[in-house]
């Protein structure tokens, strides 16, 4: 992760003083995030997590709060944020939006087991049955609609041949027919906090979830749990598919453009992660972090059609 913030002891506790929080012990930066820095402070009677916004602006990171707050009064369980002082979600602080959360106890692992895999399909099923509220995005941060961006810098390279490759594929299986829910959006093993006896999961980071098809939801939940290396792990998917099942019934629609919207959920998040650090926050070292989910991506567009049909079936 970029540390974009660097902050001191005594900073932090003017900042904590808005949120009545004091007799902080020690604070250190968390790892994982590409647009925000973490801190994790710790202090005599509980521990948070403080959030400096780096590409968000004072609406955008209020709009986040909100989300989160909307979660947490219908019984999702994720970050729970703390008000200020003057009963606000966010602070500005230099001229970035701050945010204060609970710290989850937990850790993050990067092959989830089985069990743990269902847990986390049947979250996104529960995700996906709550009411859509009004102010979610309509279009993702990072979807179809983004793509032409890539003209800005990088027209006519292979990338951008790739990108409207993959774009003319997936296109056919778009329809007003695919049931929309709030989605997440961005669900990796980084955003999946696991208890320390492995019983339960919590999902965090609701940054890029919008009011878009579910199905996709379902894809990158594929791409970014399923996926190992340059393949796709089956029987991860069939876990990741019995869970969601025991929420929600897929139509056949859906079922019939799961493939597609696999290839779509990992051609966007491919197109994020290249346009974040070659143009939006040029990082050398990053610059080729696309390339895995490139590949990735291609590997389920070889697949045959039914992969992911015959494992509900």
């Amino acid at each position: 992760m970029a540390q974009y913030t660097s902050f001191t002891m005594h900073e932090i506790e003017n900042i904590l003083a808005y949120f009545a929080i004091n007799k902080i012990r020690s604070f250190k930066v968390l790892s994982g995030g590409s647009t925000n820095t973490n801190y994790l402070i710790n202090t005599e009677k509980n521990n948070y997590v403080l959030t400096i916004c780096e590409q968000k602006s004072d609406i955008e990171a209020r709009e986040l709060a909100y989300i989160l707050e909307y979660l947490e009064k219908n019984h999702f369980e994720t970050s729970k944020v703390i008000r200020n002082t003057n009963n606000e979600p966010v602070i500005l602080w230099e001229g970035r939006p701050i945010m204060i959360k609970k710290f989850i106890d937990g850790k993050i692992l990067r092959d989830i087991p089985h069990h743990l895999i269902e847990l986390i399909g049947r979250e996104i099923g529960k995700l996906h049955k709550l009411e859509i509220p009004g102010y979610l995005p309509k279009q993702l941060s990072f979807g179809k609609e983004q793509f032409v961006n890539v003209e800005n810098y990088a027209a006519n390279s292979s990338f951008d041949v790739w990108l409207k490759e993959k774009l003319e594929y997936v296109s056919p299986y778009f329809s007003s027919n695919l049931p929309k829910a709030f989605i997440h959006g961005d669900v990796f093993c980084d955003n999946v906090i696991i208890s320390e006896d492995e019983s339960s999961v919590t999902i965090l980071d609701f940054e890029e979830s919008a009011c878009y098809f579910r199905v996709f939801d379902i894809g990158m939940m594929i791409i970014g749990i399923c996926g190992e290396g340059k393949t796709v792990n089956l029987e991860k998917v069939r876990y990741i598919l019995k869970g969601y099942l025991q929420e929600i019934q897929l139509l056949e629609i859906e079922l019939n453009a799961l493939q597609a919207f696999t290839v779509y959920a990992g051609t966007a998040m491919t197109f994020w992660r290249h346009l974040n650090f070659n143009y939006t926050k040029p990082d050398s070292k990053l610059s080729n972090h696309y390339l895995g989910l490139k590949v990735l991506t291609d590997y389920v567009e070889e697949q045959p059609a039914d992969c992911f049909i015959k494992l509900v079936k």
